[in-house]
């Protein structure tokens, strides 16, 4: 549970071991490098069961690695409607998954709920694609994405603005 004056924000994908994962550990990181890491609670999960518990895929970490950021000790979970309770922000990376979201969605939630590439507005993009099958490459890009992104939520969070 964040702390009264805590903003929180997730990030959510389908299996919680590649693109929020991804999101989590970099957010965290650009929070922590602005002077913000005890006024924001990040956390990532995904809207399928299939990988509970487990670290996120050894491809993701290496390319995270590679950026300065450490996501080896994340461990994937599911989403849960008391999520909605906990979270200001909760930011799908596809499409897919923010009609997901949305269906779980209690009709008196008053955060932020869309898609992670609303907040970056120099992409064309609407989905984080999922690197899973595009090599080391396809996980770069997600980096790109996530790292563009995570800027622009940051500045929403720090400069106040809903």
């Amino acid at each position: 549970m964040p702390a009264a004056n805590q903003t929180s924000v997730l990030f959510v994908c389908l299996g919680n071991i590649c693109r929020s994962p991804t999101a989590e550990g970099v957010f965290t990181e650009l929070a922590q490098r602005a002077g913000q890491a005890d006024a924001i609670l990040v956390d990532s999960c995904g809207t399928s069961n299939w990988h509970i518990g487990s670290t996120p895929d050894p491809r993701a970490i290496v390319a995270a690695a590679e950026r300065g950021y450490n996501i080896s000790y994340l461990r994937a979970r599911q989403v849960n409607v008391s999520d909605f309770d906990t979270f200001d922000y909760i930011l799908a990376m596809d499409e897919d998954n923010l009609a997901e979201l949305q269906s779980l969605c209690p009709g008196d939630y008053r955060g932020h709920l869309s898609l992670f590439l609303d907040f970056a507005p120099d992409t064309p993009l609407t989905d984080v694609p999922d690197p899973y099958y595009k090599g080391d490459q396809g996980f770069a890009e997600v980096l790109d994405l996530v790292e563009s992104a995570s800027a622009g939520l940051l500045q929403r969070i720090v400069g106040g603005h809903s």
